[in-house]
């Protein structure tokens, strides 16, 4: 396979589950904000800190409001995170190398961008129309990777689009797990106790694992057990290990793969050495840290061993023809 379109096709699920993603932080954070007690509090500016965005939303904008943060995540294409941003990202790389794919694919796609495209501008108008136009873009965006498991073979092609689809998923985990630590809790322990429980309650439902979670574990729903379940637990397909799983059976099908095995394995191994009872707070957001510069050196070492070879190439013709 050409290095180029195994790029494209790795940055094509990249984008798609940044969009989804990004969607259910969105609507996992309002949640919060709608289920805190009185004395607790978070502003909207965590979305962008844990993000990683803030320094690039003050380069645009002058504060951090709800309004202009959800313009920034939602419809701003300066920002190549945003939604629309990252689903016209992925249409583009589709359309690009549509024989690759089976055609659904490319109308399904197509389809999810004219949604977002026509229905964006509505998320700004308050918080029940965003929830839905949100939700319509989580919706559209699964029925993609259904179709793709469905319908496409399960070759080299199929194997760089799931690598970039769990690495991208095993990265916002982490940060959707992270918003609990930037919650400034109240002052009263039975008021903190319940804020406690309604955060990690809507930290599961962003990831739609509240159910299994109450299947698998228990339906107590304690920081502890959740952080456990959502980082380590190897069957529910959000989790950091199956997403960890998930990439080391796509590198088994490729070739020259032991350094980013090696990277991978080593993010297994951190996983392992966490004491989830003994936790704190500023612990958790130090592991996840970690995590996600593991999951960072991982894109690198794939982007090195498979993507680079087109990018040398291209330069080198470029240098031959000055």
């Amino acid at each position: 396979m050409l290095s180029r379109v195994a790029e494209n096709l790795y940055w094509m699920a990249r984008y798609l589950e940044r969009a989804e993603n990004t969607a259910r932080f969105i609507n996992s954070t309002t949640q919060v904000l709608l289920d805190l007690p009185r004395g607790a509090s978070i502003g909207w500016d965590v979305l962008l800190k844990v993000a990683g965005l803030d320094d690039l939303y003050g380069q645009h904008y002058a504060a951090a409001n709800e309004a202009d943060i959800m313009r920034f995540l939602i419809l701003d294409e300066r920002n190549p995170g945003s939604i629309i941003a990252s689903i016209h990202s992925a249409r583009e790389n589709t359309r690009t190398f549509r024989e690759v794919l089976p055609m659904e694919i490319w109308e399904r796609i197509n389809g999810l961008y004219l949604y977002v495209r026509d229905n964006a501008a509505r998320a700004t108008h308050g918080r029940s129309q965003r929830y839905e136009v949100l939700n319509g873009i989580i919706e559209r965006r699964q029925s993609v990777i259904g179709l793709l498991m469905g319908s496409m073979s399960h070759d080299l092609a199929y194997q760089f689009i799931k690598l970039g689809r769990n690495l991208e998923r095993a990265d916002m985990t982490t940060r959707i797990i992270d918003v609990n630590s930037a919650v400034r809790l109240p002052d009263d322990p039975a008021a903190a106790e319940t804020a406690r429980e309604r955060l990690w309650m809507s930290t599961l439902n962003a990831l739609s694992a509240y159910q299994m979670y109450r299947q698998h574990v228990g339906v107590h729903v304690a920081g502890p057990a959740v952080v456990r379940y959502l980082l380590t637990d190897p069957h529910f397909p959000r989790t950091v290990e199956h997403c960890l799983g998930e990439i080391e059976n796509c590198l088994s099908e490729l070739v020259d793969y032991h350094k980013p095995l090696d990277i991978a394995r080593h993010a297994w191994r951190r996983l392992g050495a966490i004491d989830f009872e003994a936790l704190s707070t500023e612990a958790l957001h130090h592991h996840l840290d970690q995590l996600q510069a593991d999951l960072a050196a991982l894109h690198d070492v794939i982007s090195r061993q498979y993507f680079y070879l087109h990018q040398k190439s291209a330069i080198q013709e470029q240098g031959a023809g000055q």
